[in-house]
């Protein structure tokens, strides 16, 4: 297992470029260099990648518990903050590109077109639902909110799923994607379900009671 310092000094660092390639693609082939560019529309192609890595991100951020456990590696956790932070900073700029290059600010069809498309109502919604789980990230709020930061953070997992309908929607003929994460999704959800369902259980309640392991 990896030592706090190594997770700190490498693994973080590394994490951390690794989740800005998908954005250096990006920029790499808005500017044509190398002879890559975005198709017949830029505009659109940039948007469904920032919010298709977003999602993504989200569902990595939610599979971190899941893998520690399974593959019985603490380290992992500290990866978590990160990976929630980016997927975050590129739903948020999914929103941004839609707001300001597809729809140029023209705030008398923006509003309208939030309340009467419902993927993008759906879309909005989850963005709307993730700002207070990226404002809350920080230690300092962690400790402020005690067991409350568990509760408001357990948010995750309707976000996730209300992204994969918002994608789901927007893509309308090729749902492949979107279903394969709603497929994973679910495992992890299910995988959550029947941990707590194991704990509650009377006779794994005893065995972890040492009295009663005695006696056995």
């Amino acid at each position: 297992m990896p030592s706090t310092n190594v997770v700190r000094r490498v693994f973080k660092p590394a994490l951390f470029l690794l989740c800005l390639l998908p954005l250096a693609s990006l920029v790499w082939r808005a500017f044509e260099l190398g002879g890559t560019n975005l198709g017949a529309n830029p505009v659109e192609k940039i948007q469904d990648t920032l919010g298709q890595w977003g999602l993504r991100l989200l569902i990595i951020t939610l599979a971190v518990t899941p893998l520690r456990d399974w593959f019985n590696a603490a380290w992992l956790i500290q990866l978590r903050r990160m990976l929630g932070v980016y997927a975050f900073f590129y739903i948020l700029l999914h929103f941004l590109t839609w707001l300001i290059l597809d729809q140029d600010l023209y705030w008398a069809g923006i509003l309208p077109d939030i309340a009467d498309r419902p993927f993008i109502t759906i879309g909005f919604l989850a963005l709307l639902l993730l700002i207070p789980l990226a404002v809350t990230s920080t230690n300092g709020m962690m400790r402020r909110l005690g067991r409350r930061w568990k509760t408001l953070h357990r948010l995750i997992y309707l976000i996730v799923l209300l992204g994969i309908w918002h994608y789901y929607w927007q893509v309308k003929a090729d749902v492949r994607e979107p279903l394969i994460y709603l497929a994973i999704t679910l495992v992890l959800l299910g995988w959550r379900v029947w941990k707590v369902r194991r704990r509650l259980l009377p006779s794994h309640r005893g065995a972890d009671r040492p009295e009663l392991r005695e006696e056995t």
